[in-house]
């Protein structure tokens, strides 16, 4: 099974137990990858819901559905200082497959980058093919782009998760290791599933400004290590730490 092609639809694609799939995607199951009439594939929605689907004519019919589990215990939503240049693709790519929710992209006092509204298209599909090659059962969101405070505010006020593990990390000052400050006993989302945010700076790190506006909301100062981490790597250490220390 694990060596079937996997496809990312749109819940929408999904009537009366079939596959309605795009061009794109039948351009590249037929011509592409080169599959059959009769051949078979994985057809996933990115929420949590996977179907073995068999190719006919140009259009998938569903045969049955499947109970994949590769998903985190915890939910993680990263806050990301965007990079300069393409760095961001890399931590949406790694991010996701290393099992990260949602991925929130930050503008910080020292961010570079005036991403478009293109780059943003261009990562939830990158989102869409990390999570079809790692075999995620979710397509973690992507939200735009907005200001580091406005980001903070939102987390604090829309997304009702006051209580949940809120960390910043920063890589100047005597602060305790991400790893050890992790609470596994902390239950908090209505459906009983843990939340934990991480927030990771940008090239240069935070202003002190900014590292008290996220203390000031509840976020714990944290350290990622003894070195500097560049702003592409800070994240992906924050969720290889999470996954090391949660994952069954």
């Amino acid at each position: 099974m694990s060596q079937l092609q996997r496809i990312a639809i749109a819940p929408s694609q999904l009537q009366q137990g079939q596959i309605l799939l795009t061009h794109e995607q039948q351009h590249y199951l037929l011509r592409v990858l080169r599959l059959r009439e009769g051949d078979r594939f994985i057809a996933m929605d990115g929420q949590g819901k996977w179907w073995l689907t068999q190719l006919v004519g140009e259009q998938g019919q569903v045969l049955e559905p499947l109970l994949v589990q590769t998903e985190l215990p915890v939910s993680i939503t990263l806050m990301v200082a965007l990079p300069k240049g393409n760095g961001f693709d890399e931590v949406v790519r790694s991010c996701t497959e290393l099992g990260v929710a949602t991925i929130a992209p930050v503008l910080s006092d020292r961010t570079l980058l005036n991403p478009s509204p293109q780059k943003l298209e261009r990562w939830r599909r990158i989102a869409a093919e990390a999570a079809e090659q790692s075999e995620r059962s979710f397509v973690p969101t992507i939200l735009e782009p907005v200001a580091f405070n406005t980001a903070l505010s939102s987390v604090t006020r829309h997304l009702s998760l006051g209580n949940s593990q809120k960390y910043i990390c920063e890589a100047r000052g005597n602060y305790s290791h991400l790893r050890d400050c992790l609470n596994k006993k902390q239950m908090t989302t209505e459906n009983g599933q843990e939340t934990i945010i991480i927030v990771t700076g940008p090239e240069g790190g935070w202003t002190p400004a900014e590292l008290e506006s996220g203390i000031n909301v509840g976020f714990q100062p944290v350290s990622l290590g003894h070195r500097i981490l560049r702003a592409v790597t800070a994240p992906i250490v924050a969720m290889s730490l999470v996954g090391a220390a949660y994952e069954v």
